[in-house]
């Protein structure tokens, strides 16, 4: 029995942006997939995300065909793609870092970031700000990223209710960016894959719209369909006021049996 991995993303500038300061990436062959969103002054937030999508893919790829060297070092109970991974966020955040030292319109640019890397029916998953990453099985979403937010921070030390998480005016303030400082932490997650997984990588102008009940009921309507899926969950972000770019990626794993198309 072999295994295939399916995926669509697409992006979408919202009803209130002028320009578009998400990012996302899709490369089957390599097994990676990640959303970016950008902050920053005049385009910066769009070069921040796009730069960071792009060094990490170039590491995964460069880590992929080649020997490398690890300049942030081997962390040891982690997998070779847990620090691949790690590696190449980490990467990323001294490349924004640094242009956001180099030009004046630059200064105070970052990104948000999630990123899967998928191989041997194992997921790797790394983020840092509030672009999510939410798990799909047997007709349970769950969250299976933690906000790097302030609102986060207070929920999880018990100051603030989830119920109030969607309203409270610091709700947009992230704690964790790629590029806002010289060096950054991460966690790694790995799970295993299962038969029909479908995984969501998300901005915030997504999840920050439409809550989870209506994301799980949209993908689940599309019955399997990715691209329909996506579309749908943009088009509701919008119909409730796009105050933000929005950006969404479906991942879906399945096995296929021998001989068959």
């Amino acid at each position: 029995m072999a295994t295939i991995v399916e995926s669509f993303g697409w992006t979408d500038v919202g009803q209130l942006r002028a320009l578009n300061e998400d990012s996302f990436f899709i490369d089957g062959e390599l097994g990676l997939y990640i959303v970016a969103d950008g902050m920053g002054g005049e385009n910066a937030g769009e070069v921040a995300s796009r730069t960071a999508a792009d060094v990490v893919a170039t590491f995964i790829r460069r880590s992929n065909e080649s020997e490398i060297t690890w300049p942030f070092g081997i962390v040891p109970h982690l997998s070779h793609n847990g620090n691949r991974l790690r590696t190449a966020i980490m990467l990323a955040n001294k490349r924004v870092w640094k242009e956001a030292e180099s030009r004046q319109e630059y200064v105070g640019m970052g990104t948000t970031i999630v990123a899967a890397l998928v191989e041997d029916a194992v997921l790797t998953l790394c983020g840092a700000g509030d672009s999510r990453a939410y798990r799909i099985r047997e007709n349970q979403l769950d969250q299976i990223t933690t906000d790097d937010s302030w609102v986060q921070a207070a929920v999880s030390a018990g100051a603030m209710t989830h119920e109030r998480f969607q309203e409270h005016p610091m709700r947009n303030i992230i704690t964790k960016a790629v590029g806002a400082k010289e060096a950054i932490e991460l966690e790694i997650l790995e799970t295993p894959l299962q038969e029909g997984d479908l995984y969501l990588l998300c901005s915030d102008g997504l999840h920050g719209m439409i809550d989870d009940s209506r994301i799980l009921e949209i993908v689940s309507g599309t019955h399997g369909n990715l691209q329909e899926g996506v579309a749908g969950l943009i088009a509701a972000a919008n119909a409730v006021g796009g105050k933000d770019n929005i950006t969404a990626l479906l991942i879906r794993y399945r096995s296929i049996q021998a001989g068959s198309a």
